[in-house]
């Protein structure tokens, strides 16, 4: 049966072949085959390939419980399996088995390769309607000559009547080419199919739905609006305090009221001339709009809206307090609407970082409004702010630049979430660009984005977190320039007049940043703000190429600075933070403690609280010597003292500092106790404290700074079967230090996230402690 398949093949090569020469094609002159697997049997695909006859191994593809492998066959080159199937037939080993039987005996089918035979995205990527042109991904064999592959692809796609980009992306045995048109023009061109390797849909990039005509914006828009939920009216929103926002578009129509817009002046009206708050309006609803619009599921938008104007254009508010402008605007939609809960996102800064990290007005504001200090804490608020962007004349010197442009007032703030950028966008796909490149690598820090690299030492590790931000291109004599294609999509503030337009830096990754928690919070209502803010850093994590940059040489002090202090916790991942998957299970935590009291003897460090962690001790001792991480991260909101008083006291901007440490393996609880007190009391006497004896974090020591604390511990799970205690202690602050102020006795609210994550673990360590958790529950019912 084989050989009879074979000779089909033989003869589709043969009238393929003809056409080829044809064509003038030098590179490429044979034919793809695909070999299929009987099911749930193992296809040795790489026997399948031989380099020094030009046989080619193109793609393997898991379908359920077969493999498909897709080979390219030169001219000439398929006696090559016929002489395998014939020694099948007519030969045997010496242990009396025919002879290649491993690999053909998994072979059901040998055919000549389909369209579904170079397939290799997701199924749901692939159009429902075969002649709706898209940007395609096609994945060219590199060999020998990978140029006139290059061009000869080009050729083929252009008289079959698609589209090419000019630009490609090499790899090793691959070359990436971007071409444009339908799956019925691909199937039409049998050349056209038989020069690649892979096909997968292009990730359409911003420069894609900009360059449309408005017509065909229109078009684009209707299509999502078909998917999309409405989120206005919703308990959770994100309120902008930008340049207003343009609720007459069609994209954000559906998710704010004229209600829902405010102006901190009564001479301005609410709508956006300037385009800013707008373009942060499509990124705060929707994301990058190039992802919402490629993609063809249903989009649940679960928050709303609101917008304070707070700026018109570059000039204003000159002579005004910042802070207390602030203040006015948060104030703003609270009286109108007190039921919301409400993510503040502010992306408007200083246009300097000479504060380097010391507290200004403007900051020390943001931080009273989050700690709700003027009604006793009854309200934390989440802030979600800007680092400021970089100047345009230091992208050049990027790397070096984000070690001297610092994050912009009022990004210092304490109780904010400080958002900075990095990107994954680097391919240009604009016209007339060929001779730049992409300065930031896939997964490094934007080229805009600013940093704490320049700051003190005891000032908090900011940005917290970044989000995507954009990139830019550099040509061969290092002049930088921003380009679409390295840049996000949203919504235009001038709707009758275009749809699209793009936004970048720091002002996009806050607007991403807000997204990220509100959809958090919309799933989790019950969350304080600190919460939200804990559970954003604890799912950050840094990226491959953070490490290599701040951390070549393994993790000194010197390198886990400089990585929080570009870095700050990394990238956040929102399935990380909605999700604990079936091996990572998550402790949360929402308390408050008293952290100092008066006494004769005057002020004095008061609670400290054990938590028990409720790992499944057996299933974690059974593990053994496997590797597991515990991950913790601690969030508290501090109450501002801002002022210069030099180095007279480390404690005055903070009213109170929170701790964490873990038990080790042998230490009782009374020996816990002990080391907490310790600690406490070298902290107060200003010295560094020693973490001897409890290798594993991956911070340390390093992890005290300002008031979002997180770090990791990875060792045995027998190790950390024997961690069974949390302890959160209170630090020093002024509440302390300033008897004076009457605020001794307050009590600090704070959220606490511990993780377990074994990824290599295929026990369910969730399901036992929900059995435990359930047993507990179960006897306090009885008990009751």
């Amino acid at each position: 049966m084989l050989r009879e398949q074979l000779q089909e093949v033989a003869a589709a090569q043969g009238s393929l072949v003809a056409q080829q020469k044809d064509a003038n094609l030098e590179v490429g002159v044979g034919i793809q085959v695909e070999f299929e697997s009987f099911d749930s049997v193992r296809l040795a695909t790489e026997s399948l390939a031989r380099d020094r006859s030009g046989i080619e191994l193109m793609n393997v593809r898991k379908r359920e419980e077969k493999v498909f492998a897709t080979v390219f066959v030169p001219d000439g080159k398929l006696v090559h399996f016929e002489h395998i199937l014939t020694a099948y037939a007519e030969q045997e080993t010496q242990s009396g088995q025919p002879k290649n039987q491993p690999l053909v005996d998994a072979i059901q089918t040998v055919r000549a390769a389909t369209f579904e035979s170079l397939w290799t995205d997701a199924p749901e990527a692939l159009p429902a309607d075969m002649e709706q042109p898209i940007w395609w991904e096609a994945w060219l064999p590199a060999g020998e000559h990978r140029l006139r592959t290059i061009d000869e692809f080009r050729r083929i796609a252009e008289l079959s009547g698609m589209q090419t980009r000019d630009q490609a992306v090499h790899f090793p045995e691959r070359s990436v080419v971007l071409m444009y048109g339908s799956q019925a023009l691909i199937l039409s061109s049998p050349l056209l199919l038989n020069a690649i390797a892979e096909l997968r849909r292009a990730k359409d990039t911003a420069e894609f739905f900009d360059s449309l005509p408005v017509e065909d914006q229109d078009g684009w828009v209707d299509e999502l609006l078909t998917r999309v939920t409405p989120g206005a009216s919703l308990p959770i929103c994100v309120t902008l305090l930008d340049t207003g926002v343009n609720i007459g578009h069609p994209l954000l129509t559906p998710h704010a009221h004229t209600t829902d817009l405010y102006s901190i002046s009564e001479a301005w009206a609410t709508d956006d001339t300037n385009g800013h708050g707008t373009q942060l309006a499509g990124l705060v609803m929707y994301g990058d709009l190039a992802r919402a619009l490629e993609s063809n599921h249903a989009l649940e938008i679960s928050h709303g809206l609101e917008s304070v104007k707070v700026l018109r254009h570059t000039g204003d508010n000159q002579g005004e307090v910042f802070g207390s402008l602030t203040g006015a605007a948060v104030m703003l939609p609270e009286e109108a609407n007190n039921d919301r809960t409400r993510v503040f996102a502010m992306a408007i800064t200083a246009r300097d970082g000479r504060d380097r990290g010391r507290p200004s007005s403007w900051s020390a504001a943001v931080d009273r409004l989050a700690c709700d200090y003027d009604n006793q804490g009854e309200k934390p608020r989440l802030f979600v702010i800007a680092a400021g962007n970089s100047n345009n004349d230091s992208w050049g010197d990027y790397p070096a630049s984000l070690s001297t442009d610092s994050i912009r007032d009022p990004g210092q703030a304490w109780n904010a979430l400080t958002v900075g950028a990095y990107t994954q966008l680097t391919d240009i796909t604009d016209k007339d660009a060929e001779d730049y490149r992409a300065v930031a690598e896939v997964g490094a820090l934007s080229p805009y984005t600013t940093t704490s690299a320049t700051w003190p030492r005891e000032w908090p590790w900011k940005p917290d977190v970044v989000f995507e931000g954009g990139n830019v291109g550099k040509d061969s004599e290092a002049f930088c320039s921003t380009f679409v294609s390295l840049s996000l999509l949203t919504t235009h503030h001038q709707p009758t007049e275009r749809l699209f337009w793009t936004t970048w830096a720091t002002s996009a990754a806050t607007a991403l940043g807000a997204n990220f928690a509100a959809k958090l919070w919309a799933s989790y209502p019950q969350f304080w703000p600190e919460t939200v803010r804990a559970m954003i850093v604890h799912s950050a994590r840094w990226t491959d190429a953070m490490l290599t940059e701040y951390l070549p040489n393994g993790r000194s002090q010197q390198a886990l600075t400089s990585l929080l202090r570009h870095c700050g916790y990394g990238v956040p991942s929102l399935e990380r933070a909605l999700w604990s998957a079936a091996n990572s299970l998550n402790l949360i935590v929402q308390d408050s403690l008293q952290p100092y009291e008066k006494t004769s003897s005057g002020i004095k460090t008061r609670d400290m609280h054990l938590h028990d962690l409720p790992w499944p001790q057996d299933s974690l001792l059974a593990l053994g010597n496997t590797q597991v991480t515990l991950r913790v991260t601690l969030s508290y909101f501090i109450e501002p003292n801002p002022g210069e008083r030099g180095n007279t006291d480390k404690y005055a901007y903070q009213s109170h500092a929170l701790r964490f440490a873990v038990r080790r393996p042998l230490e009782t609880e009374a020996q816990f106790r002990a080391r907490i007190n310790l600690r406490a009391q070298e902290e107060e006497a200003g010295l560094p404290g020693s973490s001897a004896g409890d290798g594993g974090w991956f911070l340390g020591r390093l992890r005290a700074r300002g008031s979002i604390l997180s770090d990791s511990w990875t060792g045995s799970a027998a190790e950390l079967a024997n961690r069974g205690q949390l302890a959160v202690f209170p630090a020093m602050g002024w509440w302390r230090n300033r008897p004076a102020v009457g605020r001794f006795d307050r009590t600090a609210r704070y959220a606490l996230v511990v993780s377990i994550e074994a990824p290599t673990v295929e026990q369910d360590l969730y399901a036992v402690v929900e059995h435990l958790i359930a047993q507990t529950q179960i006897a306090a019912a009885v008990a009751t």
